[in-house]
């Protein structure tokens, strides 16, 4: 047993999403989106280098002392795997992991609105879960392809870096491919993914602009690609994929775009009020046809409207998502105020004025 396996055991007994282990400071967890030291010494470098290296494939502690920096994954078999980053700061070596819980939850168990669960049955197209880090894409997205390994007989690949939620091939045949160990990058996996065979593709990070092209391309090729953004709405996603082009091939990418792209689920995490625990709030764009429309014309901004108005589709705005929430007694009012997009419609829930710089 490695030594900062009992770390991860005490984070999983405390609920931890993740854990921070930097030299110059005690290791700290987050709890519910809070930071909470642990009762621990001060790691020094030599001694957390000493306790990091023990876990890591001897190939990435190479990457890492080159760059400053590499992903892996790590698994304490009947607990859970982990996702680590290593990283170089001012005081010496430093460490995060995030806690994968071995056990996929299914899209009822996360409370996903039923029409995210319809994404995993469609026939071709893209789909895109966005958010910020931390958001629970990963999550989300583990509970449609988990729907789709049960409910379909296809191939499934997953790319990602490192591999996070490990799916056993039920109705579909699911292999996972790692980059940096199976692969060398997204672009190379995507590439050879359309040779073999596949009918689902998760991309787990659309990063630049070749992995966006190629993922394009797949989609607009009879398979239904899955992929995350960094992006925080639905119409910001949209402008996001579309301007990593040059310009003169923007006009190419809106209607390749318009006519590829099937949803964009936006997600935001809030600490529950209720129980203990987190909750999402998803927007959801549906691609209708007036959709379709909308991002061929550039009129990206046009977009929430066509939300507000799509609701019996199963699309949803995030500050209706977040009233939901809000209105169940599920999160405060403050965290509403504080993550919603139109402000004055949840000031009257707050019992201060609200403070003007946020």
């Amino acid at each position: 047993m490695a030594r900062i396996d009992a770390f991860f055991k005490l984070m999983h007994e405390q609920g931890a999403s993740d854990l921070h282990m930097v030299a110059g400071s005690q290791p700290i967890l987050r709890i519910r989106g809070d930071m909470e030291r642990v009762k621990y010494d001060v790691l020094d470098n030599d001694t957390l280098r000493s306790m990091l290296y023990e876990i890591a494939p001897e190939e990435k502690i190479k990457v890492f002392e080159e760059t400053g920096d590499v992903d892996f994954a790590y698994e304490i078999p009947g607990l859970a795997r982990y996702r680590a980053n290593f990283f170089m700061q001012k005081n010496g070596i430093g460490a995060v992991f995030r806690e994968i819980p071995s056990t996929i939850l299914t899209a009822e168990q996360l409370g996903l609105p039923p029409v995210v669960k319809k994404l995993a049955m469609l026939n071709k197209g893209l789909v895109l879960v966005t958010g910020p880090t931390g958001s629970g894409k990963s999550t989300t997205l583990a509970a449609i392809i988990n729907h789709a390994n049960r409910n379909r007989r296809d191939h499934i690949i997953t790319i990602e870096d490192p591999i996070e939620f490990v799916h056993q091939s039920q109705g579909c045949i699911v292999n996972h491919r790692e980059v940096g160990t199976h692969t060398r990058s997204f672009a190379t996996a995507l590439r050879g993914a359309l040779r073999e065979d596949p009918d689902i593709i998760l991309v787990g990070e659309m990063r630049d602009l070749e992995t966006i092209a190629l993922a394009l391309e797949a989609a607009s090729t009879g398979h239904l690609v899955f992929g995350t953004l960094h992006t925080q709405s639905a119409a910001k996603t949209v402008d996001r994929i579309i301007d990593v082009f040059p310009a003169n091939q923007q006009s190419q990418i809106r209607t390749t775009l318009s006519e590829t792209l099937r949803a964009v689920v936006a997600q935001t995490l809030f600490k529950r009020i209720d129980v203990k625990g987190r909750c999402a709030a998803l927007e959801i764009l549906i691609c209708t046809y007036a959709v379709g429309n909308l991002i061929r014309e550039g009129k990206t901004f046009q977009l929430p409207s066509v939300m507000q108005t799509g609701k019996q589709l199963g699309m949803q705005t995030m500050d209706d998502a977040i009233m939901s929430l809000l209105q169940k007694h599920m999160i405060s009012p403050e965290e509403a105020y504080m993550k919603c997009v139109q402000k004055a419609r949840f000031e009257p829930f707050l019992k201060t004025p609200p403070d003007e710089m946020i």
